[in-house]
């Protein structure tokens, strides 16, 4: 698939998409949203990718709506055209969340808005020292969106989550880091190199272990303890008799490296 507005790439088994308007500091503008949904979608499903990466071109992460745009559509009260650039957005994150393969944020620059929740949707984040990310909605007489109140609170309680969205604060890296949203920070110049040796560690493990482990991770935000003690069930049945399962076991055994790289 061709792409406008964001560009896609795959090296060593690792899928990086990468939000390309720079100039604007890669706000969603035109049909880059439909765009992003498709490219995790299609790298979800490539046998030649284990681990995908969303980045930002240029100085910026992603800062949500372009809101020249935005304001376009208030002025002429499209309420079908609004509404279908924030069901565009529960696109992306749910395609983020369903996907059976772990999505790291290397988080670059400013993250704001809808930019922001975008980062949230994704497993792991790691951001350079000059990234910041902010729940800005208000700021424009607009609510969350992207799934930003049911990440947020999930990352860092109600009470910061309510601090973080009702004042629309941009907050620095290590804050950000300091409440739980940045997985880890690391100088900007060694952002890329850092994503990578991540994602790379992430393409050597099991594909089917890593899956299931993903579903259950967020299964279990609304399920009881019995609930997630049967998919574990269900889960090392799966894993123990996969081709992977059988590989690591032999190889703990032989004591050697495992080989994985079952589809299975």
């Amino acid at each position: 698939m061709s792409y406008n507005d964001i560009s896609v790439g795959v090296d060593r088994k690792i899928g990086t998409i990468t939000l390309n308007r720079p100039d604007k500091l890669n706000s969603f503008a035109n049909q880059m949203r439909v765009e992003i949904a498709a490219a995790v979608n299609e790298l979800s499903g490539r046998d030649d990718v284990a681990v995908m990466v969303i980045t930002g071109a240029g100085r910026g992460f992603c800062t949500g709506a372009d809101v020249t745009y935005l304001k376009e559509i208030v002025d002429r009260r499209d309420e079908d055209a609004l509404r279908g650039l924030v069901e565009a957005g529960r696109t992306v994150v749910t395609s983020i969340r369903r996907a059976p393969k772990p999505v790291i944020a290397s988080v670059n620059g400013p993250a704001a808005g809808g930019g922001a929740n975008l980062a949230l949707a994704c497993d792991i984040r790691i951001a350079s020292e000059r990234a910041s990310i902010g729940q800005t909605f208000n700021r424009i007489g607009l609510h969350p969106d992207w799934g930003g109140t049911y990440f947020l609170p999930r990352l860092v309680g109600p009470a910061i989550a309510a601090e973080l969205i009702f004042t629309g604060a941009m907050i620095p890296a290590q804050e950000a880091h300091r409440l739980g949203i940045f997985n880890r920070v690391v100088p900007h110049d060694q952002l890329t190199d850092e994503t990578q040796e991540l994602a790379a560690a992430l393409a050597s493990k099991p594909r089917l272990s890593l899956a299931l482990a993903k579903q259950a991770i967020y299964r279990s935000l609304g399920a009881s303890l019995e609930e997630m003690l049967d998919f574990e069930l269900d889960a090392q049945l799966r894993c123990g008799f996969s081709a992977d399962g059988r590989e690591g076991m032999t190889a703990f055994v032989e004591r050697r490296e495992p080989r994985f790289g079952s589809r299975e």
